[in-house]
Parts: C-alpha cells; sequence; structure tokens
C-alpha cells in the first residue's frame, strides 16, 4: 500500500508540476484570468518546480528503509494534508472553481493513504 501510495502521489505531483509549469493558463481555467499578467503566469510557473521535486522525492522514496520512509509519509500528511483543508474552505465558501470538489477529493485520498501507511510503519 506504501509503495502504490508513493508511485501514485509521485504521478500526480509531476503531472501538477508540468501542467503548472508547461500551461499554467489551462491548469488554472476559471482561476486564471485570460489576460492574466505575465507575472501571476511566472509564479505558477515556479510553483511547478516544487511540485516536481516532491514527485521526486516520493518516487525515489518507494523503497526507503523505515527511518527515510516515516519523514517521507510525515512530509506527504502535512502536504496533502493542507491541501485538502484548503480545498475544504474553498467548496464550503464558495470561492472555489467547481473542479476544487473533485481535487478535495483526490487531496482527502492521498492523506488519509498516508496516514494509514504510515500508522502500519510503513509497511509494504
Amino acid at each position: 500500500m506504501t509503495k502504490l501510495t508513493l508511485t501514485l502521489s509521485a504521478l500526480y505531483m509531476a503531472l501538477a508540476g508540468l501542467a503548472l509549469m508547461l500551461c499554467p493558463m489551462q491548469f488554472g481555467r476559471g482561476a486564471v484570468p485570460t489576460d492574466a499578467a505575465p507575472e501571476l503566469l511566472a509564479l505558477l510557473r515556479l510553483l511547478g518546480g516544487p511540485f516536481l521535486g516532491i514527485a521526486v522525492l516520493n518516487w525515489l522514496s518507494r523503497n526507503a528503509e523505515h527511518s527515510m520512509l516515516r519523514v517521507v509519509l510525515l512530509a506527504n500528511i502535512v502536504g496533502f494534508g493542507v491541501v485538502a483543508a484548503n480545498d475544504i474552505w474553498g467548496v464550503a465558501s464558495g470561492e472555489a472553481r467547481d473542479i476544487a470538489k473533485l481535487f478535495l477529493v483526490i487531496h482527502l485520498l492521498f492523506t488519509l493513504a498516508f496516514v494509514m501507511a504510515a500508522a502500519r510503519g510503513g509497511k509494504f
């Protein structure tokens, strides 16, 4: 389960990172104005870099030893948990795009999967 969660999250983060870097207006459809300032697009592209870094970290951690794996699982719990909380706020307040409901489910599922993996001691 841990290996699958790390693999799927790595692929998800890589896709999100590449989308932010290569096509930020399409990725942010409904949130990014059609006449977006170049500075906004540069900021979105900048955010893609850490997403790719997390993707690589998760990918390479799939076969990590227990002590290192615990750190990676905790970091993912925090990261996905905070993003899920932000999604909940946006959906509940009506401030988020409609697609945020889908992302809310994805982020909650990743959070729960990482919590379960950590509770099992990261055992595969």
